[in-house]
């Protein structure tokens, strides 16, 4: 790797991490704390299966090719989500920088890429491709899952871009699929 190159990596990695410090001192109040501690844990899945129980329940047989849609985009996802893990091994910030306070639950040891804002973008652009009404609940509820990973000091910035670009190109092939 060139000079220059390892100047701008060092550069992106020294702006990631001061960034993810700055949003993770929020997480020392206790009401920002406990919101992003709940956003998380819904965006652990309980959000996405629920979602998914309603369409079945309210759509019946013409919410299957949706839910469907979703479950196998999930799939492909925590396949993705898996294998990026085990290759990159970026251990998370509170790991790296006293400066970040853990105050989320980790699901797994290792930080890049954000696997609940992949699987989050994911399922936010399925399920908008089908019920574009429900954008009021989705987005929102998918940026603060995005937001929660930093705040709670479990991933860097860029983990969380880097999730949302595989997120998104995941859900956008299966739909053009």
């Amino acid at each position: 790797m060139s000079h220059k190159m390892r100047l701008y990596l060092n550069r992106f990695n020294q702006f990631d991490s001061s960034l993810c410090i700055r949003v993770n001192r929020s997480s020392q109040h206790l009401w920002v704390r406990l919101l992003f501690r709940l956003v998380s844990r819904l965006g652990d899945g309980v959000f996405w299966y629920s979602i998914m129980l309603g369409i079945l329940l309210t759509r019946g047989e013409a919410g299957l090719q949706p839910v469907m849609h979703m479950l196998l985009v999930g799939l492909v996802c925590m396949s993705i989500y898996k294998w990026l893990k085990g290759k990159t091994l970026r251990p998370r910030p509170y790991e790296v920088h006293q400066d970040i306070w853990l105050t989320g639950r980790p699901l797994d040891r290792f930080s890049f890429p954000s696997g609940h804002t992949l699987h989050a973008v994911a399922f936010s652009l399925v399920m908008l491709a089908y019920y574009p009404q429900l954008f009021w609940l989705i987005m929102p509820f998918t940026v603060l899952v995005a937001l929660s990973r930093v705040v709670l000091g479990l991933h860097y910035p860029s983990d969380v871009l880097a999730g949302a670009a595989i997120g998104a190109l995941i859900a956008l092939v299966s739909l053009a699929v």
